[in-house]
């Protein structure tokens, strides 16, 4: 029989990290613990207040995860059902898949086996250029080139676009294409009438990528900036709240948007993340795994799912130093890879 219960912690940045939804300095996520008397596993329920689809008020949402613990001590909720039953509820979803996961490969954090999790495997991942003043950002771009990362993501939208434009330049024209790979993130911040202009100027920098360009929910707008941008699209946000498989097929297809980026607590959890990749698969979309600011046991997870996969492309895995109180965990970042350390098997 298994016992559950839960816990919060509250986390704090070592820097105010800045996003379209403004300044970050801590951040809430809850755990899942269950146990069979012998092992524990470890779920991460993670949320981004003012994205998460799942979450509108911390007792609401405790609420919900006394219920689930309720549910599980009962042994009315399971690995089978879970995702049904969870389906509105795609952070506490992942956090139940993981801590069931975990403990039935013997609470050891080992949430799959697979290469990455037996310390075989490393994952290439985006460094995270966060959003700031031009000399902080500049500050984070140096060190995140002298820390060995080919690839580079810079969040946009905080400060004006012309002088984010110029920083994008700085590092085009002391790197190509070929020895530094760009990506950016608009969050949603262009406006659909000017969002074409935009991205045909970030073409001339050869961008990798831009993660949802204009905001969600404007699916004939975004259908013609896939249709005719120079510079390949990514859905993000545009992903959240859609559930059904009929719906991510639908909505995929009507969009084709060169990428897709997951996030197991936004888009799913695991069980959902799998469609999408199954969808975006048999429609060639290529995709790529990002955390959304779990704490190094969430982040582990994440890892070990991405690894179930063969994917090439550098992964959004890149978050688990920016808490001054994380929880001690066995991942490390070096040379733009994140790999187990450490692991004992």
């Amino acid at each position: 029989m298994i016992s559950a219960k839960f816990s919060k912690k509250i986390f704090h940045f070592k820097n105010p990290s800045g996003t379209s939804r403004g300044i970050l300095r801590e951040k809430i996520s809850w755990f899942i613990e269950l146990t069979d008397g012998q092992n524990i596993g470890l779920g991460e329920c993670s949320i981004i207040e003012g994205l998460s689809p799942d979450f509108e008020d911390e007792e609401k949402y405790e609420l919900k995860i006394t219920e689930v613990i309720e549910k599980i001590n009962l042994g009315e909720l399971n690995l089978e059902n879970a995702p049904n039953l969870l389906i509105q509820f795609p952070s506490i979803l992942f956090g139940v898949e993981t801590a069931l996961l975990d403990l039935h490969n013997g609470g050891k954090r080992i949430i799959f086996k697979n290469d990455f999790s037996s310390g075989k495997q490393v994952i290439p991942i985006n460094g995270l250029i966060w959003m700031g003043s031009e000399s902080f950002m500049l500050k984070q771009i140096e060190r995140l080139v002298s820390e060995g990362f080919t690839t580079l993501k810079m969040k946009v939208g905080a400060i004006d676009f012309e002088t984010e434009f110029q920083l994008l330049k700085q590092i085009r024209t002391q790197f190509s294409s070929k020895q530094m790979t760009l990506r950016v993130d608009a969050n949603g911040s262009f406006k659909p009438k000017n969002a074409l202009h935009l991205l045909e100027r970030l073409a001339k920098l050869e961008i990798h990528s831009i993660e949802q360009p204009i905001a969600a929910g404007q699916i004939e707008a975004m259908r013609n900036l896939c249709e005719n941008t120079p510079t390949p699209i990514a859905l993000d946000e545009e992903l959240i709240g859609i559930r059904s498989f009929e719906e991510k097929k639908a909505l995929l297809s009507t969009i084709s948007p060169q990428y897709i980026i997951l996030k197991p607590s936004l888009h799913g959890g695991i069980s959902g993340c799998r469609e999408w990749i199954s969808i975006a698969e048999s429609l060639q979309i290529p995709w790529w795994m990002t955390s959304a600011l779990e704490s190094n046991i969430g982040l582990n997870s994440i890892c070990q799912f991405t690894a179930e996969y063969k994917n090439d492309l550098p992964q959004g895995l890149g978050t688990g130093s920016l808490y001054v109180n994380n929880i001690l965990g066995n991942l490390i970042v070096e040379k733009g890879v994140i790999r187990v350390m450490n692991h004992e098997v």
